[in-house]
């Protein structure tokens, strides 16, 4: 049976379709459909409205390889070539091709994507629903939320685009769309609720907090629109829950909170700075919950605080459990760091913290992490261990910048040559150099001195994942 809608319904879904373009501040009243004729209501007026907002996005990128003879890959033979490619080798090159989806989010051409998507890639090209083709080039990445900023190249042409919603007036149960371009069949659509909220994905991003939806999401889904009832982007669509490589009905988002943080780095011109709080801790399970008389297990007990960071002026204490920060619950150390990365230096947040049974207002200034020490990147050299191996001395700004989850200084490895002495005796990328034959390396220059000095034996003492480690090598 046909039914047909009333003018009015008609008008109240366009009527949504165009408002949803703003923040929802006076959103109506959810509530569950109560007439057959609410329910058989079409997403069709809403699609059309933000469906030419959403873009697929082409990369192509050239590989180019060396061919050389299989007798170079024996261990015998690359004692004495090393990694050095032989004289008369061939090179060839090929080109590789991906996709993906983003979402235009300003009129002069701002598009919103996956970092993964765009990856090393030599060339992109965006192509809107209308078939229109505009090369773009990379405005702002970042590695650490996996996201991408790109800018159409369309000659000052007005385009369609998607305002961001509040990520944080989500509720488990609200009715989203995705769209997107999966397996490059072209823009496609589905339907879904909001499944969960404050989701890990891991080895997505380095920020354990995404919108967790049913709507199919499909691998060229990356980079495409979620959007609510009232056609605001909420999130971009970023990974999927799948054992066999299609959508199992869990998909994940990045919230569109996270979303404007990289959007503004890239309007101000500038890299993706987070404020630096200089205080670590860890989710208060129900062990620590009944060891510190706290009702329920939720907020992060702060187990380290940096003497000089802002933490410590605001007077955060080792002991004092967070459990908001400006009003929003924070329920495990995930969800504070999202907290922490969506807001903006040179302002101020209100953190509430639980300090023996008593609950604590704390004002503390967003400042960005400095880099004290230099970083001094250095490659060490020379016969001794750690030849082969590039350190910097470790700061609050260098540990933000590689994910770094500690206030240690000292020197840290951010590299090592394959095939060099530091990789044969094991060291790698996030180590912490702690001591040589007992006396501490707390700075590259010291290292170098030390190195430079040669020893008959060589104890060496580093700390990987919060675990000291030793290891020796006699002359």
């Amino acid at each position: 049976m046909k039914i047909t809608l009333s003018r009015q319904v008609c008008a109240a879904i366009m009527g949504a379709a165009i408002i949803g373009f703003a923040l929802s501040a006076g959103a109506a009243e959810k509530r569950v459909p109560d007439s057959r004729t609410e329910i058989s209501l079409s997403f069709a007026p809403l699609v059309k409205a933000a469906a030419p907002a959403v873009v697929n996005i082409y990369t192509r990128r050239i590989v180019r390889a060396r061919q050389i003879s299989p007798l170079f890959n024996d261990p015998f033979f690359r004692r004495f070539f090393g990694d050095q490619f032989p004289p008369g080798s061939r090179q060839s090159q090929r080109v590789q091709n991906s996709l993906g989806s983003g979402v235009i989010v300003s009129a002069d051409g701002l598009v919103v994507t996956n970092n993964h998507v765009i990856d090393q890639a030599d060339e992109i090209t965006v192509v809107l629903t209308d078939r229109r083709e505009f090369e773009a080039e990379v405005v702002t990445r970042d590695e650490g939320t996996d996201l991408a900023v790109l800018r159409i190249k369309a000659d000052n042409e007005k385009l369609p685009f998607l305002r961001l919603h509040d990520s944080d007036t989500l509720e488990v149960g609200d009715l989203v769309l995705a769209i997107g371009n999966p397996f490059g069949v072209g823009q496609t659509v589905t339907s879904g609720i909001v499944s969960a909220l404050a989701r890990t994905a891991r080895g997505v991003s380095d920020f354990g907090f995404f919108i967790q939806t049913d709507a199919a999401i499909n691998p060229g889904n990356s980079g495409g629109a979620l959007i609510t009832m009232d056609g605001g982007l909420v999130g971009i669509n970023t990974a999927i829950y799948s054992r066999g490589g299609g959508s199992n009905g869990i998909g994940f988002a990045i919230p569109s909170n996270m979303v404007a943080t990289v959007i503004e780095s890239a309007v101000s011109g500038g890299r993706v700075v987070r404020p630096w709080l200089g205080a670590r801790g860890q989710t208060v399970d129900s062990d620590i919950a009944r060891s510190l008389g706290l009702p329920r297990p939720s907020g992060v007990l702060i187990n380290s605080v940096h003497p000089d960071g802002p933490a410590a002026k605001a007077g955060l204490r080792v002991g004092d459990v967070v459990v908001a920060v400006n009003d929003k619950e924070v329920a495990d150390a995930n969800i504070l760091k999202f907290r922490i990365a969506t807001l903006s230096v040179g302002s101020e947040a209100t953190f509430s913290v639980m300090r023996r049974g008593k609950r604590v207002r704390l004002s503390v200034p967003l400042i960005v992490a400095p880099e004290v020490p230099p970083r001094d990147l250095s490659l060490i050299t020379g016969a001794n261990p750690y030849a082969g191996a590039e350190v910097a001395n470790l700061s609050p700004a260098l540990a933000e910048e590689i994910s770094f989850d500690t206030d240690d200084s000292g020197v840290v490895v951010m590299r090592v040559k394959r095939g060099s002495p530091a990789d044969r005796i094991g060291l790698e990328p996030g180590d912490i150099l702690l001591r040589l034959n007992g006396t501490e390396i707390d700075s590259v220059s010291k290292l170098r001195e030390m190195v430079r000095r040669g020893y008959s034996n060589w104890r060496i003492e580093i700390v990987r994942g919060g675990r000291t480690l030793q290891l020796v090598i006699r002359g």
